[in-house]
Parts: structure tokens; C-alpha cells; sequence
């Protein structure tokens, strides 16, 4: 499985599309607002750019997509007020993998600033914002040196680069489990680290001394790399997939070569990533959660009978994210069933138990450069 190639959240703005079920994603991106705001707020009131170039990566398509950019602009627009400041002018950069819906996002583009600009309406006006799509992979070089003042990335630093090599071994799983075997967890940990340290690398390059960053990553709490919390939705996928392959309906040589390319690491895991290469300070680090079922709280009030199932919503929701990746490996012919037999496992699940994401939030700060 090429990852870069396959890898996306489906597109569009349909019933299954990632647009219409990342509920989840968004709480996860206003848990850590306050986080965010400290960041930028540090970083604007100590280097007070002309030009301000802010990055999200792994934005996606969506509701989503330009939600902390929005935040960052209002909170910048009203330091520049408080400080007496003229606004800077915003380079804004949407990176993810070609396969992202980047039309949805520009078809957005002139509503979202006539949006911000009723919003910000004061006597001043705003700074100027210029959008760029950057399309690719970030384990890898994507801006010029010394360019970029502030990144965040929510929901994206758990996917790998790759599935790891040597996992062949994962019999009935799709991801870490625990029934995989010690080289499997071993495995995946260890391309975690390649690409995690990588990532640092090149957005050490890439950022202004005194840049800010703040990532969110699907993660774990437990040392456990097989923990329940963080390896369960997967085992219930693989249980739907099992299923079928018993049936005759997937053959079993095409489960047992299929694995998910990621890695929900633990805060210690990030933590050591990061001392070890070297470029970032850590100011701040927490942990969040969010229910598998998003509407699964009481801010929520009159749902439809189908929004207060909770398998049906956490089976749209892991549609949007993996149906690519299940159709580039199984094909798109048993995606349907797929999806109607995992919904039924999860409802079953969830009427037993409550389940939650697991999110470790690590905000960093450019070092400076050794002469």
C-alpha cells in the first residue's frame, strides 16, 4: 500500500464524506483552543511580524479545515488592537496529501472571509490573507527554510509514512492488538519514531526561530502500545472483516495483508521524540478526550433516532476516515457491508460500554539555532 497515494479522507460534501462526520475531530480542535491561544499570543506579542505565515497540516476538507485559522486571524486582529499594532499581513498554508478535497476548501475561501471580516469589523480592518494549498506528504521538506511563524496539526501525526515493515505476522488483526505478536508492536513503534522524528526535523528547518507549534494526536493514555483505548476501534473493524472472510465473502490471504498505517502514541513516547531530535523547547502538554460518539453529550437535544444510535455515528464516522484505504486494499465492492456489519458490532459494544478518543496535545517552541 502506497500511503501517500491512498490515504485521504473521502471527499466531497455527502452523506459519507469526511465533511459530514468529523464531529469528533472538531471537539477534539476546540478542547485544545486555550492551548492554541497561548501559543499564538506568546509568539505575536514577542516578534510582532509584518508578515505572519501560519500552517495547518493534515487539514483535511470540511467544517474543520479552516477553524483554527479563523481563531488564529481573530486573535491576532485583536492583540494588534490591544498593542496598538497594524495588522500583519496572514500567508496561510492547507497541507495534506494529494488525495485531500483541497476544491471543497477554495470553493470556501471567499465566504470564509467575508465571514471573518463581519466578524473582526472594527474602524481597522484586517490584514490581508493570502491561502496556499500545499499538497504532500509532511515527513518530509514542504517550505522553504525559516518560513513559517506558526503550525498546528490536530488528527493527522498518528498516521505513518508507511505500514511497517515485518508485520506479516499480525494474523486476524488490521492494526495493534492484544493478540499481535511483540514484533508487531515493535515494528509499529519504531516507524513511529522514524517518522515522528522526521516531522521535528523538517519543521525545525522550516520554522522561524521563537515559531510555535501545537499538535494534537490521537494518542493513549496507558504504556500499553496495545491498549484498549487506543487499538479497540480497530479491533472491532477487523472483527467485521473476519466475519466476512469466514463467510467466503474476502479471501483470507487479502485480510491477513492488510494493516492500518498508524500509531496513537502515549505522552511519554511524544515527549521522548522530542528531546531526542533536538530542534523544540516542550511549554505545555495535556490530555483530552472525547467520546467515540460525538452526540454522546448533553449539549445535543432533539437528534434524530439515527443520530442518538451511537454505532451508526461512529461507523459514519470511521467510514469517512478509512473507507480509501479499505477500498484500495478489498476493493469497493464490500464496502457496504463492511460498514452495515461494523455498525452492528459497535452498537452492540457501545450499549455495554462507554469508549472514548484519547488526545495528547504537546505546544513546542523553536529553538534557537546553534552558531
Amino acid at each position: 500500500m502506497e500511503v501517500t497515494q491512498v490515504l485521504h479522507m473521502n471527499g466531497g460534501t455527502g452523506e459519507t464524506s469526511y465533511a459530514s462526520n468529523s464531529l469528533v475531530q472538531q471537539k477534539a480542535i476546540c478542547l485544545t483552543r486555550v492551548t492554541r491561544e497561548e501559543a499564538m499570543s506568546r509568539l505575536y506579542r514577542s516578534m510582532r511580524p509584518k508578515r505572519l505565515a501560519i500552517a495547518d497540516l493534515g487539514c483535511s476538507s470540511g467544517p474543520n479545515a479552516l477553524l483554527v485559522m479563523s481563531e488564529a486571524i481573530k486573535l491576532v486582529e485583536k492583540l494588534c488592537r490591544e498593542l496598538k499594532q497594524e495588522s500583519p499581513e496572514y500567508e496561510i498554508y492547507l497541507n495534506d496529501l494529494p488525495g485531500n478535497d483541497f476544491n471543497n476548501i477554495f470553493k470556501s475561501l471567499e465566504s470564509f472571509k467575508e465571514r471573518l471580516r463581519n466578524e473582526i469589523e472594527d474602524e481597522h480592518g484586517m490584514g490581508s490573507c493570502f491561502f496556499n494549498g500545499v499538497p504532500g506528504s509532511f515527513y518530509g521538506r514542504i517550505f522553504p527554510n525559516k518560513t513559517l511563524h506558526f503550525v498546528h496539526s490536530s488528527y493527522s501525526l498518528m498516521w505513518l509514512s508507511k505500514v511497517p515493515e515485518g508485520v506479516e505476522n499480525n494474523k486476524g488483526n488490521i492494526y495493534m492488538s492484544s493478540t499481535s505478536p511483540s514484533n508487531v508492536l515493535k515494528a509499529y513503534y519504531e516507524q513511529y519514531q522514524k517518522d515522528f522524528s522526521l516531522f521535528l526535523k523538517c519543521r525545525g528547518e522550516e520554522m522561524v526561530e521563537g515559531g510555535r507549534m501545537v499538535l494534537t494526536i490521537l494518542g493513549r493514555r496507558s504504556h500499553d502500545r496495545s491498549s484498549k483505548e487506543c487499538c479497540y476501534i480497530w479491533e472491532l473493524l477487523a472483527r467485521a472483516l473476519n466475519h466476512m472472510v469466514s463467510e467466503g465473502m474476502i479471501k483470507e490471504e487479502q485480510m491477513e495483508g492488510f494493516n492500518i498505517p498508524q500509531y496513537t502514541p502515549s505522552p511519554s513516547e511524544v515527549e521522548l521524540e522530542v528531546e531526542k531530535e533536538g530542534s523544540f523547547s516542550i511549554t505545555a502538554m495535556e490530555v483530552s478526550v472525547v467520546p467515540w460518539n460525538a452526540y454522546d453529550d448533553s449539549e445535543y437535544g432533539n437528534l434524530s433516532e439515527s443520530l442518538r444510535n451511537g454505532g451508526y455515528n461512529v461507523a459514519k464516522c470511521m467510514r469517512a476516515v478509512a473507507e480509501p484505504l479499505l477500498i484500495s486494499h478489498f476493493g469497493e465492492a464490500i464496502v457496504e457491508e463492511v460498514f452495515h456489519r461494523y455498525q452492528q458490532i459497535l452498537t452492540e459494544t457501545m450499549s455495554e460500554e462507554k469508549n472514548h478518543f484519547v488526545n495528547v496535545t504537546i505546544s513546542l517552541i523553536r529553538k534557537e539555532r546553534s552558531a
